[in-house]
C-alpha cells in the first residue's frame, strides 16, 4: 500500500498546480493578416496597437527577457487576453477577467506537461487538467478557501487509473486504484499519513486435489 501512495502522489494532484503556476497568458490578433500585405516586410520590437481614439488596445513585443509576446487590453485599458513563448520553449494562452485576474490558462510547459487550468475569482488555482510527455493524464480540483489540492483523478502511462482524496492540510486520506494486471485496490490514512486500513484483492487459492 505504501509504494502504491507513493505512485499516486506521482501521477496526480500536486502536478496540476505545478503546471498551473509554471505558465502565463498569450493571443495573436486576426488584423495581423491584413497588414502583411501593406508591406513585405517589418521589424521592431514591440507594437502598440491603439482604437481609433487613440487608446492603446494591445501591444506585441520581444522584451529584455527574451520573451515574445501579444496582449490585449479592452476598452477601459485592462489585460483581457494573452499570448506568450518565453526563452525556455514554454507557451501559453492566458485569459483574464475585468478586474486583471488570472481565470484560465491554455498552454504547454517546457518539460513537456501540457494542460489547462482555471482559476476562481479569489485569484486561486481551482481546478487543472494536464497530460505529461509519457501520456500519463491527470486532473486535479483544490480548495477554493486555501488553494490546496483536495481531489486527484489520473491514468498513468501503464493505463493504471486512480483516484486520491486529500483533507483541508492536503494530506492524501484515501486512495482508489485499479492496476495494469486488473487488480482493484482501497487505502484510508490518518491525519499523520499512516495508513489505517486497505482492500487489496487477494488471488483465490484452488482448492486441493482429491
Amino acid at each position: 500500500m505504501r509504494d502504491r501512495k507513493y505512485w499516486l502522489y506521482a501521477i496526480l494532484a500536486l502536478v496540476g498546480g505545478v503546471f498551473g503556476g509554471a505558465l502565463s497568458g498569450h493571443l495573436f490578433p486576426r488584423e495581423a493578416e491584413a497588414a502583411a500585405h501593406a508591406a513585405r516586410e517589418l521589424k521592431a520590437e514591440k507594437f502598440i496597437l491603439v482604437d481609433h481614439d487613440g487608446n492603446e488596445r494591445g501591444v506585441i513585443e520581444v522584451n529584455r527577457a527574451g520573451v515574445a509576446g501579444v496582449s490585449l487590453d479592452d476598452q477601459t485599458g485592462r489585460q483581457r487576453g494573452e499570448f506568450r513563448v518565453s526563452t525556455d520553449g514554454g507557451a501559453a494562452i492566458g485569459f483574464y477577467d475585468q478586474n486583471g485576474a488570472k481565470r484560465l490558462i491554455v498552454g504547454e510547459t517546457p518539460n513537456g506537461r501540457n494542460g489547462v487550468a482555471i482559476y476562481g475569482t479569489n485569484g486561486r488555482q481551482m481546478a487543472a487538467f494536464t497530460v505529461a510527455d509519457d501520456n500519463a493524464s491527470s486532473v486535479t480540483l483544490y480548495d477554493p478557501i486555501n488553494g490546496r489540492a483536495r481531489v486527484g483523478l489520473g491514468v498513468s502511462s501503464a493505463g493504471e487509473p486512480a483516484l486520491v482524496l486529500f483533507d483541508q492540510n492536503g494530506r492524501d486520506r484515501a486512495e482508489m486504484h485499479v492496476t495494469a494486471n486488473s487488480k482493484p485496490g482501497l487505502a484510508l490514512a490518518d491525519e499523520s499519513g499512516k495508513t489505517i486500513a486497505g482492500l487489496p484483492v487477494q488471488e483465490q487459492s484452488q482448492p486441493p486435489q482429491q
